[in-house]
């Protein structure tokens, strides 16, 4: 096999997966054939069978043999409400949730965490880092953190294999909700790129949230970066309007209102 130019499978591949993003192919999902490719790109057919097999390797497409190359679906949507939770989330799309710890640490606070955290300089908070993957497949790369004060021994109880929500519980927080999400998209650092598996040229979203207990006081900070080819959010305000509605006594109790679908959301990328 001749030795592949990568700056030209490279191209093909980026340019393909710009058009699958654009959703140029219709309503087939079918890439064109290889000989169109080549004669497209004015590459040869092992450029375009590398370009194709990174494709396949990132999720974009499914090699079908005698068939083609289609456009892959089934992207995770990932639902934001008051309540979110990730394993919730994934078993009710039929997804496998499960989490790789890549490091947990001791540390004094930084200073934009202990202002979200309300905590003063200098003091001790739990850092973990962690992988999130639906179906085996890595979906986040995050860093977490929870005041050291708060909760003593929170890292040894997350080791035994215990979720989150159950380790709070342990420490008295039996339910916690959701107190802001902020968006962004942006380029990757080369770590997220790496521990996500995809290049650096293709963006990620950035999710910055706060959870707090039910009196408001927050127990953790965390900033997750996430696949953009394999995840889309949703916003989730079924419970605010149910709240709303109940308010003005005219909620049902037996036929909640169905969630708004399709909210559109403005997420601003940063400069």
């Amino acid at each position: 096999m001749a030795k592949l130019a990568r700056g030209q499978w490279q191209a093909v591949e980026e340019a393909l997966a710009k058009d699958i993003a654009g959703g140029a192919f219709g309503d087939t999902m079918q890439l064109p054939t290889e000989a169109a490719m080549m004669e497209r790109f004015g590459v040869g057919r092992h450029s375009v069978r590398r370009a194709v097999a990174e494709l396949e390797r990132r999720g974009l497409v499914d090699v079908r043999h005698g068939k083609g190359v289609f456009v892959r679906t089934g992207r995770l949507d990932y639902r934001l409400s008051n309540r979110t939770r990730f394993s919730q989330n994934l078993l009710g799309q039929g997804r496998e949730p499960s989490g790789q710890a890549l490091r947990e640490e001791e540390i004094n606070v930084p200073g934009h965490v202990a202002e979200a955290l309300r905590l003063p300089p200098g003091e001790r908070v739990y850092h973990i880092v962690r992988r999130g993957l639906a179906d085996d497949e890595v979906v986040n790369y995050s860093n977490a953190y929870y005041p050291v004060r708060r909760f003593p021994g929170l890292n040894e109880a997350r080791r035994a294999g215990r979720g989150t929500t159950a380790v709070l519980a342990e420490y008295g927080v039996a339910d916690y909700i959701r107190l802001r999400t902020d968006l962004v998209v942006r380029m990757p650092s080369a770590e997220e790129a790496r521990q996500l598996d995809q290049p650096r040229t293709v963006p990620v979203i950035v999710t910055k949230k706060v959870d707090v207990d039910m009196r408001g006081v927050p127990i953790s900070y965390s900033e997750t970066a996430w696949a953009s080819e394999r995840v889309q959010f949703s916003i989730d305000n079924t419970a605010e309007l149910l709240d709303a509605l109940a308010a003005a006594g005219t909620a049902e109790a037996s036929e909640p209102p169905a969630a708004p679908s399709g909210p559109r959301v403005r997420v601003p990328r940063e400069s």
